[in-house]
Formats: C-alpha cells, sequence, structure tokens
C-alpha cells in the first residue's frame, strides 16, 4: 500500500468484531473517497485563494491611492503656484469623507450582521494603544481648533479652505478614533473584500496626512516672514504679506498650533498600525487554543531601582529639557546648552544600551519556550519597532559623516560623534531585547501564586490579625467609657476624641505596615532572572518616555545646532529630519509598549 492512501486512511471501528484473518483492505477508510472530503478541502483551498486575492487588491488600491497622493504633495513642494495646498486639502478631505462614509456603514451595517464578528483578536488593540488613539487624538483635535481660529483671524488673506479643511479633519479623527476604540480586535466574517479595500483606504489617507504634516511647515514660514516684515518695517520698508496681528488670541492660536503639530503625525501613524492589523484579522478564525485563559494584568510588583533609577533619568531630563528651550529661545543660543543637551544622552544611551543587553543575556539563560503561534499584531510590532528605528539611525549615520568630514576634534562636534554613535548602538540593542521578550510565552507562575496565599496565611495574617483585635479591643474600651457631668463630660469628649486619633493613627500605620510586607515578599518571591528583568524593563520605560517628551515638544539640535545644516544645505537637511524626527519619536513610543509587554510576561 502507498504512502499517500496510509495517510489518508483510518482503522474502522467495526474491525473490532471481526476476524484477524480479513484483508487489511477491507478494515480501513479511505477518506479521500468521500466527496464531503474533497468538498471541504477544495472549499478551503477556495477561501485561500479568494483570501490572498482580496488582500492583493486591497494592497493595489492604497498603493494607488498613496501614489496619486504623492505626486500632490511632490508637485505642492516643487512647483507651489501650479499645485497648492489648497488642492491638497480638497484631495484629502475627499478620501476623508470617503473613509468617514465606509467607517459609518461598518459601523451600522457590516459588524451588526448575523455571524459578522464571531472571533475577537485578543492580541489586538491592547489598552496602551488604545488609550494613544485618544490621547493623540485629542491633542490633534485641538490642533485643529487653534488652526481654525488662527485662520479666522487671518481670514482676509487666507482661503476658506482653510477653515472647512480642519472641520472635516476634526470629525474624520473623532469618528475614527472611536471606530479603533470598539472594533479594533474584530475578525469580521462577512463582506471580505469591501471590509479590505475600506480599511486600506483608510490605511492610506492616513500615511498620507502623515506625509503632509511632515512636508508641510507654513506656520513656520509665517513666522519666519512676520520677523522680516518687522525688520523691514523698521527700514521703512512696506510689505503686504498675510502674518499674525499683534494680538494675544492670534499669539496663542499659532504658539499653541505649533506645539501640538508633532501629536498628528504620531496619530496617524498609530492609526496606520491599528488599521493593518484589523486588515490581517479579515476573515481569520481564532481557535481556542489562541485565546489566552489568564490574560496578564500590569501589577508593580518586583521592582525597586528601576523606577528609582528611573524616576532620577526623568526629573533631570525634564530640567535639561527646561533650560535647553529657555536658552534656545534667546536671540544668540550658546553652544553651552548644546554641550549639556549632548552630555546628558551620551550619560543616558550607554545606560540604556548595558540594560538591554543585560536583559538579552537573561532570555537566553531562560529556559523559556518561543510563542510559534500566529500573531498578526506581534508581527506588526516587530516591522514598526525595526522601521522605525531606520529614523534615527538614518540621521545618526548622517551626522556621522558630516561631522567626520569637517572638523570632529571640536568639543561639541565630539559630543554629536558620540551622541550618534551611541543612539545607533542603544536602538540596536534595545530592539533586539524587546523583540526577543515578545516572542517568549508568558511565564506560568502557578506554584508561586500558591505559595503567596500560604506565605499570606503564615506572616501576616498570623501577626496583622493580632494587632487589628488589640485596636478593636482599645477601641472598644475607650468608647464603652460612660460620660461625666459637666466639666467630666467635656474632659471624657476628649479624651475620646484624642483616643480615636491616636486608634486612626495606629490603623494608618498597621496598613503602610502590610503593604510593605506584602510588596517585600512579592518581591523576595521573584527570581532573580525575573527580577532584572522587570527592573531593566521598568528603567528603559521611564527613559524612552523621556526621550519621546523631549523632541515631541520641540527639542531638535539636530537642526538648530547648524552643523549638519551647513553642511548639507538648508533644503536637504530639512527634508532628512522632518522625516527622521517623527519617525524617531513614534519609535519610543511604540518601544514603551513593547518594554510594558516584556516587563508584563517575565
Amino acid at each position: 500500500m502507498s504512502g499517500n492512501k496510509v495517510s489518508k486512511q483510518k482503522s474502522c471501528p467495526h474491525c473490532k468484531s471481526r476476524s484477524t484473518a480479513a484483508p487489511a483492505d477491507a478494515c480501513t477508510i479511505h477518506y479521500e473517497q468521500f466527496w464531503l472530503y474533497r468538498h471541504c478541502s477544495s472549499v478551503q483551498q477556495r477561501d485561500r485563494q479568494a483570501q490572498r486575492a482580496g488582500q492583493l487588491f486591497s494592497g493595489l488600491l492604497a498603493m494607488n491611492v498613496v501614489f496619486l497622493g504623492c505626486a500632490f504633495i511632490s508637485s505642492m513642494i516643487f512647483n507651489h503656484v501650479a499645485i497648492t495646498l489648497a488642492e491638497v486639502w480638497i484631495l484629502l478631505s475627499i478620501l476623508k469623507v470617503l473613509c468617514l462614509c465606509w467607517i459609518i456603514y461598518y459601523v451600522l451595517g457590516t459588524s451588526r450582521q448575523p455571524h459578522a464578528v464571531l472571533h475577537r483578536d485578543p492580541h489586538a488593540g491592547p489598552i496602551w494603544i488604545r488609550g494613544s488613539v485618544l490621547l493623540f487624538g485629542s491633542f490633534s483635535i485641538l490642533l485643529n481648533v487653534f488652526h481654525i481660529g488662527y485662520s479666522t483671524i487671518l481670514i482676509h488673506c487666507k482661503s476658506k479652505v482653510e477653515i472647512l479643511f480642519p472641520s472635516i479633519e476634526i470629525l474624520f479623527i473623532c469618528t475614527q478614533a472611536l471606530f479603533l476604540w470598539h472594533h479594533s480586535k474584530d475578525c469580521i466574517q462577512v463582506q471580505h473584500n469591501f471590509t479590505r479595500c475600506g480599511l486600506m483606504l483608510t490605511i492610506a489617507t492616513n500615511l498620507l496626512l502623515w506625509l503632509l504634516a511632515v512636508t508641510n511647515d507654513t506656520i513656520h514660514m509665517e513666522i519666519e516672514s512676520q520677523l522680516r516684515e518687522v525688520e523691514q518695517r523698521f527700514a521703512g520698508n512696506e510689505t503686504t504679506s498675510c502674518t499674525c496681528p499683534n494680538t494675544t488670541m492670534c499669539k496663542v492660536f499659532q504658539k499653541g498650533y505649533i506645539l501640538l503639530y508633532p501629536f498628528k503625525t504620531e496619530y496617524c501613524l498609530v492609526c496606520c498600525s491599528m488599521l493593518y492589523v484589523m486588515w490581517k484579522n479579515v476573515g481569520r478564525r481564532i481557535s481556542h487554543h489562541h485565546v489566552p485563559h489568564t490574560k496578564p494584568k500590569f501589577k508593580l510588583q518586583g521592582v525597586v531601582f528601576g523606577p528609582l533609577l528611573g524616576a532620577i533619568t526623568v526629573i533631570i531630563g525634564i530640567c535639561v529639557f527646561m533650560m535647553y528651550q529657555i536658552q534656545i529661545t534667546s536671540s544668540v543660543p550658546s553652544h553651552q546648552v548644546f554641550v549639556m543637551y549632548y552630555s546628558y544622552y551620551i550619560v543616558l544611551l550607554p545606560l540604556m544600551s548595558m540594560g538591554a543587553v543585560i536583559g538579552t543575556i537573561i532570555h537566553a539563560l531562560e529556559k523559556r519556550e518561543l510563542d510559534t503561534l500566529k500573531n498578526p499584531t506581534r508581527s506588526l510590532d516587530v516591522v514598526l519597532l525595526m522601521g522605525a528605528a531606520l529614523g534615527q539611525i538614518g540621521m545618526s549615520y548622517f551626522s556621522i559623516v558630516a561631522l567626520v568630514a569637517t572638523d570632529p576634534m571640536d568639543l561639541l562636534n565630539s559630543l554629536i560623534l558620540s551622541y550618534s554613535v551611541l543612539l545607533i548602538f542603544q536602538n540596536i540593542t534595545q530592539n533586539v531585547f524587546i523583540i526577543d521578550g515578545l516572542h517568549r510565552q508568558h511565564f506560568v507562575a502557578a506554584a508561586e501564586a500558591r505559595h503567596p496565599r500560604q506565605a499570606g496565611q503564615h506572616t501576616g495574617a498570623s501577626e496583622l490579625p493580632s494587632e487589628e483585635e488589640t485596636t478593636t479591643s482599645s477601641q472598644q474600651e475607650h468608647t464603652q467609657v460612660p460620660p461625666g457631668k459637666g466639666e467630666e463630660m467635656n474632659e471624657g469628649q476628649n479624651h475620646e476624641a484624642y483616643n480615636q486619633r491616636r486608634v486612626s493613627m495606629l490603623e494608618l500605620g498597621q496598613e503602610i505596615r502590610k503593604v510593605s510586607l506584602s510588596y517585600i515578599h512579592s518581591y523576595s518571591n521573584l527570581s532573580w532572572k525575573r527580577r532584572a528583568l522587570r527592573e531593566i524593563s521598568f528603567f528603559l520605560v521611564l527613559c524612552n518616555i523621556i526621550l519621546w517628551i523631549m523632541p515631541t515638544f520641540g527639542a531638535h539640535p539636530v537642526f538648530e545646532n547648524g552643523l549638519e545644516k551647513s553642511f548639507y544645505g538648508y533644503s536637504t537637511w530639512f527634508v532628512i529630519v522632518n522625516f527622521g524626527l517623527p519617525l524617531g519619536v513614534f519609535y519610543r513610543m511604540h518601544s514603551v509598549g513593547g518594554l510594558l509587554e516584556v516587563y508584563v510576561t517575565a
């Protein structure tokens, strides 16, 4: 009998009652001969082909939309007379209206059909990324409100499209944020092709909004033209440029728009990542083996030194950032502020790299198996970490070439050179640590979950109840004393109030002692490998938060020091920085999410 036939055969249950002398072929079932088996196999094969065809078609749709938008935006940059910013806004407004129509149809129609959402991906849309969508979406709405107010004040010299475009964007941001909050985990089982096309159209629209936000620097150019106008007025020349009048409201709208501008790029990138996971989950069926029975939660246990060192890092970083912002806004910023800024990075980046390397070594020492189940969210996290890190790595290599070619022995140049090299090494080591941690199975602490209860029964439960009994008995003693008359009654009330305060202080001290004992017990109960991983992960989380805050809120020394700008030219370096900085900011934010997951699963 051939190997192919053996693989499709199974022993017949009726053969047990037959004689052993019966032929072997009579006691086997050939499944390939049944119509139902052949039909199911062909249906599965057709489903896979239809899924690939739908993904290909929706991908081609998104590619064409992105290329069309890129052509418009590039034409506006290189020839702003033929293609204006208003025409780009009109194109994006049309795309946003189409996306809004599809989202409303999905929420009210597709998702409410029978058997539409039979499965939900537990890994998709974690709470931290959905919360970041709401946070960045709120700031983006406030940004558009400032834009509307700024354009309304200058309505005499601005187009009405500059009021209509942010109004449509506010509606688009609100609808998309609520859609992702409620439906990011959906594995839709109906209208596959239409849903894939709608998701890809929304991804393409967010990518074009991100590209326009990266390349558009209109407000900064208007501020520079306003400064030139003031200089020309002092010189006695008349100007007719469209600049912000010298009013408090206009200045608030202008400064608020510039301050909140980076949040728009973050919002677009986060939405693209969540929409891509939804696109991968269209038509996906999740078995019960893929659903975790117990989802690990974030608890502040097993960490002492990580939060302490991280808090010190954040406090020092905020002080450096504030001093940098104060000095850089002066007319002639000194080199000392750049020396201080880069020195902070040169001290911090090696500590982060060392922690990531130690964490990777501990991962190698652990005897934990790898999680090889299909997970689109984890695959996307890896791609985003590697892709977003290219922004900072690319800018660092451009800086290295410029500094080595000019004067690497200068103090500031040597600091920037060291900063660039350390930043490349830190990005690589942190990516290896996070990706290695994401691919490991969750720690199942069944025995560890039993021991704390027993320990709590033997330690805390044996000592603390006795103290609680003493306090309650003392309360009963003081409350059961009968009050006297006149002055004795007042003295008794004062004495009773004093005793009640004393009892409340004792109860507070006992609660603090109870919490401290439980935390110390949970810390000592973990193995040294898990403690080290949690300390390192928490420290890196706080470090990435401060490294996200500083460039997000305006600290851009790579453009303000003037060294690379003088080497490459203003236009070239402006494009490099505008592409690299948003990716670097997104990398820090995405690293925080990955490190939190490594901390939780450690």
